[in-house]
This record gives structure tokens, sequence and C-alpha cells, in this order.
């Protein structure tokens, strides 16, 4: 069969891409000052508006947005009457946690095992990538037939919420027909896949008090008591035996009735260990999907190394609750703050922090442009067929672009399947993911451009 010019452009632009992504990849682009310099960041959002503009982009612009963050705007102008599509990715990466743990550095793209490894390559500077090499290979074959703005977020993964504040505060800006949020991604390598559903979020920090300083272990242990101890107990309030989430007044028993995630499969990609159980009661799809899910991301206390016999006066704990769509996740906040009021043991005083927030999202999986992108993904996979997923993460924007554009179809797909490892140490992305999704991507947009003149 004979190769779609598309797919032959595609192909042909790898090299570049790669280079390109190795670029955008030695940004250290962790958009929080405590752990990297902002001018990590600052860095990255010019090297993607100088991308935009070397594509004949307009209107390039830094976005100073309420969070003190940057996001990356563009325009490029589509032919007359032609409709409006806008693409989302972010260019703010995770941390890189244990560097040690790394079998190449983070901030390295490097070539292994038929996948280039690197922090943000897949979550998500590949996905700007991929939208750069959908346009370019629409550009090689006729031209781009929509009009295109691009958002490139500078803080998605810290859940500020500054894009989304400007995006209210200027609404015409990302006005768009259609948006593709390139920030998901297929069920698994070669599977192509649209996210019908995100989960939302909700991000606490926790602080008890007891004592007025540390005290020593044998003097006072026993009476006294340990704030670290009564975190200990707080935090294991909110699961119950065989893990499920406990948050008072919580729903968590609904149910996923769409693509199923086989046990098996699920053990191997989080990669749990011989003979340890998975937490929580009904199918793999209900818990990830259609329930939340509570997570201690981090805790203060002492380390192993260097302890001492002592009684802790102070703990803190930072909680992140995953919320479900069908759920709001303002009131799944104040049930939760409520949760640890109402558990700190012994009195302990406590105070509890609101540091991040974002809505679950549902798509309309029966919208015009989702025949499009099933068209587009059909060429792009040979001999497979387009499938809907949920996805366990959160993309706050979605739920506010949504709400100030309704009118509008989003669609989401991406670069993270779950050998991706995005989060953890050795993130990667397959490069024949980049290309397929590349070529999916700009198929799509000349589908729906078609399908708007009908």
């Amino acid at each position: 069969m004979t190769a779609h010019p598309i797919s032959e452009t595609v192909a042909s632009l790898m090299p570049r891409a790669k280079a390109e992504l190795a670029e955008l990849v030695a940004f250290r682009s962790v958009a929080d000052p405590a752990q990297f310099p902002r001018s990590e960041c600052e860095a990255a959002a010019g090297w993607v508006a100088d991308a935009l503009r070397a594509e004949d982009f307009q209107d390039v612009a830094l976005l100073d947005t309420p969070d003190g963050t940057q996001s990356v705007y563009g325009y490029l102008p589509g032919p007359a009457g032609a409709p409006t599509v806008l693409l989302y990715a972010h260019y703010d990466v995770q941390p890189p946690l244990d560097e040690a743990a790394w079998l190449s550095p983070p901030f390295e793209l490097t070539e292994r095992d038929g996948r280039w490894f690197g922090r943000g390559a897949a979550d998500c500077k590949g996905g700007f990538i991929m939208h750069l090499l959908a346009l370019r290979a629409l550009k090689a074959n006729g031209g781009v037939p929509v009009s295109v703005k691009v958002i490139a977020e500078g803080s998605e993964e810290q859940g500020t919420g500054g894009l989304e504040r400007y995006a209210e505060a200027n609404p015409e800006l990302l006005a768009a027909d259609t948006i593709v949020i390139g920030d998901t991604g297929n069920f698994r390598v070669g599977l192509p896949t649209v996210t019908a559903t995100l989960r939302g979020m909700t991000m606490l920090r926790v602080q008890l008090d007891t004592l007025e300083g540390n005290l020593h272990s044998g003097q006072f242990g026993g009476a006294a008591p340990d704030a670290l101890a009564a975190m200990i107990q707080l935090l294991a309030s909110l699961r119950s035996e065989d893990g499920t989430t406990t948050v008072d007044g919580l729903t968590t028993d609904a149910e996923w009735d769409g693509l199923q995630y086989p046990e098996g499969e699920f053990r191997k990609d989080a990669k749990v260990l011989d003979g340890v159980e998975l937490i929580g009661t009904g199918t793999v799809a209900d818990r990830i999907w259609a329930r939340p899910a509570v997570t201690v991301i981090g805790i203060d206390c002492p380390p192993v190394v260097g302890a001492t016999p002592s009684l802790q006066a102070s703990a803190r704990a930072q909680i992140s609750l995953r919320v479900p769509p069908g759920q709001d996740a303002a009131e799944a906040t104040e049930l939760l703050t409520a949760h640890l009021v109402s558990h700190a043991p012994w009195g302990a005083r406590i105070s509890v922090e609101q540091v991040g927030q974002g809505q679950p999202f549902r798509a309309d999986v029966t919208s015009p442009a989702y025949t499009s992108m099933a068209e587009a993904m059909r060429l792009a996979y040979p001999g497979e067929e387009m499938q809907t997923s949920g996805m366990g993460g959160s993309i706050p924007l979605c739920n506010t672009l949504a709400s100030l554009y309704p009118q509008a179809e989003i669609l989401l797909i991406g670069l993270s399947e779950p050998e991706a490892q995005i989060h953890a140490v050795n993130e990667s992305v397959s490069p024949e993911e980049l290309e397929r999704l590349s070529v999916a991507e700009a198929l799509f947009l000349r589908n729906y451009a078609e399908s708007r003149k009908a």
C-alpha cells in the first residue's frame, strides 16, 4: 500500500523533531522556583515562542499569568472562512525526583531501547513537537486548511491555575471551534485512543502542632503527643484496610462502563511487585477513572540518616485528591478539609491550606470532530480503530475552556501511554507514537476543515 503523503512528510521530519525535542528537554522548566530557577522556564518559553515565529505564527506573545508564570500564545491564520482550531500543550515539567535513579541524565534526551528518554519527552514537550510536525506536514502538502491558535502553558504541572485565570479574564484569546489538548495518551503503544474523561484534583497541605518544641523521646515519650505520630494516624484515616479512599461524605462506588483495563496489564504497566496486592475494589477502570483517589505526595519529617531520639513538635504533609467526573472539586476540597480537621488525633492543632484545584472533565465523543479524528487515526494506525478511554490525571484547563466556549469540541490525545512513565524517573517517549500521532493530527485538521465545508 502506498504511504500517504502526509505520512511520508512526517517521517522525513523526524530527525529534526528529535533534535528540537532535545533542545526543549534540556531546559529544567519545573515551575517551582524553590527547586529550579525561574530563568529555566523563561528560557523554555522563549524557545517555544521562537519556534512559533519560525512557522509564521502571528501575535506570538509571552503571557504573564496570575500565578507568576508565562504561557506562550501564537496565531496562524488560515483560509478565509476556515474554522479555528486551538492546539494545547505545556512546556513545564515535573521535577526529576531522584536524578541518580535515572539511567541517563533527566534533562538530556537519550535514545535507548527504541525510545527517547528525558523529563518532559512525553509530558508534554513532546506534545508541542507533535503540533509542530502536524503543521509542517500540512504546509508541505497544500497548506494548513484551518486557522490555528497554539497555547503552551507554563504551570500545568503545578496546578496553580494561572492560565485558567488568564483565559477567564481574556475570553476572546483562546476562542476556537475545536480544541485539541495534546496532553493525554494512547491506552497503549500502537492503539489510537482519545481520552473521554479526566479526573479533577485538589491539593492540600496539612500541618499538625502538638508541642512547643521537640522533646527527648526517652524522657517524655509515652505521654507527650508526638506530632509525627499524630500525622501518621491522621493520614491513615484517608484509606480503608483494602486501600479504598475514605474521605467522609465522598462517594467512592461509581463504575466505569467503557474500555476496560485488565488487571494483569495494569500490574505490568504500574510495575507492581510480585505478591503485592492492588488496592481498592471494583474493576481497575472503576478505580482509576471513575472514583476518587487520595495520595500522600509528601511529608516533612526527619530523614533516617541523622535522626535523633526525639518527639516531633510539628509535622506537615501534602495530600492530592483526584476527583472523578460527576463530582465537584470544590465540594471535594471542603469534604477533605472537614475530614482532616475532624480526624486530627489528641486535640492536635491543625491547619489546612489549599495549594491547587482543578475540575474533572467529560468530553462529548459523539461530536463531528470525533468522527474526523477517528478517520485520521484509522489512516495513521493501519488496521486499528480509534478507542476512547478515561484518564486518572487532571488537566484543569479543560473545564475552563469548556465553560468559556460551550460550543467548542474538545479532543484529548497525546504521547503519555503507560510505557512513557510520566511523572516518574526515566520518563520517555516512543518516536513511533510521536510520528503516528503527528500524522493523525495533520489528517484530522484536514478532515475537520472538509467537514465544515459540507
